[in-house]
């Protein structure tokens, strides 16, 4: 930990001659020691370098496709790696070079039989940065101060004897060799003495206006305030550190998988041009300050205000201890239903939320209390990080007149007492307009994670069968804090997946929406798939309790696999919802929940957590043909018997029948990499 506060955000660069005192014939551009940075790897996961501070040393093996040099020292990789498995030393492949695409690297890595995380540097901004010139180069760091212990060709001996020295905790004395890999172009680096050129006021401070000041303004929600260029130049070091390690802006999407709208994370170009103009010097340059030209200041509410304002009940948080879930309700007293477009919550005390949820309740004609399917996600959550909820073009949530909210909210204690006051403010639709299509929410819950203690990389998955064609408009993924990465995919009824969402870096303090360009049309007899990698190792930082075994459990300290699908039914509209049709997605959620191989069965060894363990204490009678499993038609069976019935068993109250245009929008596919 010392050495991410102590490195974080330093930009170095020097030459390979005489490291540590040492002397090489051989002169490399490439820095003495190496800065922090983050990249996605061939199975999506973030991999952060200087999370593993705990190494004895740290392999950085440079790659590019097709290089003749580098499958010839493949072998020599594999047995190398081998050899330090269990010493404390971690290789990672980087490739630097612009169009390598993740399928033919992963497949060049599969067919060499490379058991080694191939990380992607979309930008050049790290291959830049280490001066990887050379495909099959090798960079051997030392994890206690990150400095290049050696540098040369895979099948240096010199590699072996920097690798022996390090682990002994003995000094390197060693000079930097030429690597023989295909040339790595670097277009833009070629360039760099431009790089003092880049336009703070033409350039720089745009960007920043667009993608940080929203966060970074006085009453947002950033730690600091970047609204001129004094502050910006301060905070330059800082800046470089968070955009080399994808912690900044905190819009998680791999760059290479999905189209989003909005989008709130930087271009390539955006990246590279902060990037460039901080390693120059972050020059002034001529021109008037854009930024110090405009008096920010945070609305409290960032939509504007809101055409209704529920306030909920206020709430004593103590310093410490465990604070039971709240469940306020709240009466909107509407006269009369009306669509909604967007919610938002206003938060005291940002530090103390966890999560708060919702649900939109109105009588029946008896009287009686019924769930608004048409609302099936309520007006939207609130979670840490996260602003508004916003409802797609032409789509909109129907609040009934007369209805009640029924929220969940989770305040966590932080070591302070505080007290909270939420808001919820809703955004409708003008009377007289409204909205094409209904917008829905499905949750999908891994209620059977069991995440081992001290294990880095567990991998966990739930899913939702698709019983009718669906439009997705958006996913959100929820975890708590050992929640590492997360990809969404769609297995497709012909058997071939698409990836939808991958996050590398998944953060907990950042609960994002992400809403498709363009919707996905997802046919009926598809799945779509959410995978999780957990990490309960003492390498999270933010681990409660590494030598823990972790469960789904509703506190932080517990462990959560959800997402959340944002939909319509294909052919309905607001006047013509098919509620029904969510009855039937909802039939299947508990074996989505606990089929960890998917196969559509349940067998006793995956019954896990606590549903599964229900399950389990009356397997005998619930396997009613006696084959060993559960089968859906026995789950449903299963679930039926269960008090309080399925999670969707309330009856829908539809709202009164209007016209509404019911033609399709373009569909466009998910791209990805």
């Amino acid at each position: 930990m010392a050495i991410y506060l102590k490195m974080a955000g330093i930009a170095l660069a020097g030459s390979v001659l005489g490291l540590m005192g040492g002397s090489s014939s051989y002169s490399a551009e490439g820095p003495q020691r190496v800065a922090d940075f983050q990249l996605s790897d061939q199975h999506y996961i973030g991999r952060r370098l200087y999370k593993l501070d705990d190494d004895k040393a740290v392999v950085l093996v440079a790659y590019a496709a097709d290089d003749a040099q580098f499958r010839a020292d493949a072998p020599a990789l594999k047995v190398l790696r081998a050899a330090y498995a269990d010493k404390g030393v971690d290789f990672l492949i980087i490739d630097p070079r612009l169009d390598d695409t993740r399928q033919k690297l992963a497949a060049d890595a599969a067919a060499a039989g490379l058991n080694i995380p191939v990380l992607f540097d979309y930008e050049q901004l790290v291959g830049e940065s280490l001066g990887l010139t050379r495909s099959a180069e090798v960079l051997v760091l030392n994890p206690k101060d990150w400095t290049v212990a050696f540098r040369g060709p895979v099948g240096s001996s010199s590699t072996k004897r920097a690798l022996d020295a390090l682990v002994a905790g003995q000094a390197v004395n060693l000079g930097a060799q030429e690597a023989r890999g295909a040339v790595i172009a670097y277009p833009q680096k070629a360039q760099a003495i431009k790089w003092a050129d880049i336009s703070y006021a033409h350039d720089v401070a745009p960007i920043v206006q667009e993608k940080c000041v929203t966060c970074h303004q006085p009453g947002g929600l950033g730690p600091m305030t970047l609204t001129n260029y004094q502050q910006i130049k301060g905070f330059a070091p800082m800046i470089r550190e968070v955009l080399r390690t994808h912690r900044m802006p905190p819009f998680q999407p791999d760059a290479t998988v999905g189209h989003w709208a909005p989008n709130e994370g930087l271009s390539s170009d955006q990246l590279k041009t902060l990037v460039h103009w901080i390693e120059a010097g972050a020059p002034r340059g001529p021109g008037e300050d854009p930024l110090a030209m405009v008096s920010f200041r945070a609305p409290p509410w960032k939509l504007g205000q809101p055409d209704l304002v529920l306030p909920l009940p206020v709430v004593d948080v103590p310093a410490t201890g465990i604070l039971p879930y709240q469940n306020p309700v709240v009466a909107t007293n509407l006269g009369e239903g009306r669509w909604m477009k967007a919610s938002e919550f206003q938060v005291t005390d940002k530090k103390v939320l966890h999560h708060i949820t919702s649900q939109v309740n109105s009588p029946d004609a008896t009287g009686a209390t019924v769930r608004q399917e048409m609302a099936a996600g309520g007006v939207g959550g609130q979670g840490p990080g996260r602003v508004v909820n916003l409802v797609p073009k032409d789509m909109g949530v129907w609040v009934p007149a007369n209805s009640i909210i029924a929220m969940q909210t989770h305040y966590t204690p932080y070591g302070k007492p505080t007290t909270e006051a939420t808001k919820l403010g809703l955004y409708f639709y003008p009377k007289g307009q409204e909205p094409k299509y209904p917008m829905r929410t499905y949750g999908v819950y891994g209620t059977g994670i069991t995440i081992p203690a001290g294990e880095e990389y567990h991998q966990e998955l739930a899913y939702a069968d698709v019983p009718k064609d669906m439009l997705v408009y958006g996913l959100t993924a929820h975890a708590h804090v050992r929640g590492e990465s997360t990809q969404v995919y769609i297995r497709y009824p012909d058997g071939h997946e698409e990836i939808v969402l991958a996050v590398p870096h998944y953060d907990f303090n950042w609960q994002c929406e992400f809403y498709l360009k363009d919707p996905i049309m997802v046919p009926a007899g598809s799945r779509i798939i959410n995978k999780w990698v957990y990490d309960n190792s003492t390498r999270n930082h933010g681990n409660p309790d590494p030598k823990k075994d972790v469960a789904f459990g509703e506190q932080t300290t517990d462990e959560m696999l959800t997402f959340f699908i944002h939909y319509r039914w294909v052919g309905e509209t607001t006047a013509k919802p098919h509620d029904d049709y969510d009855r039937l997605l909802a039939a299947g959620q508990l074996m989505g929940d606990l089929d960890l191989n998917m196969d559509g069965k349940l067998e006793p060894s995956e019954l896990r957590g606590a549903q599964g363990a229900r399950l389990k204490a009356n397997f005998a009678a619930l396997d009613t043909n006696h084959d060993g499993v559960l089968d859906k038609d026995e789950l449903a069976a299963a679930t039926l018997r269960r008090p309080g019935g399925s999670p969707r068993a309330a009856a829908a109250a539809e709202p009164t029948a209007r016209p509404a245009p019911s033609t399709e929008p373009t569909i466009r596919p998910v791209a990805s990499n």
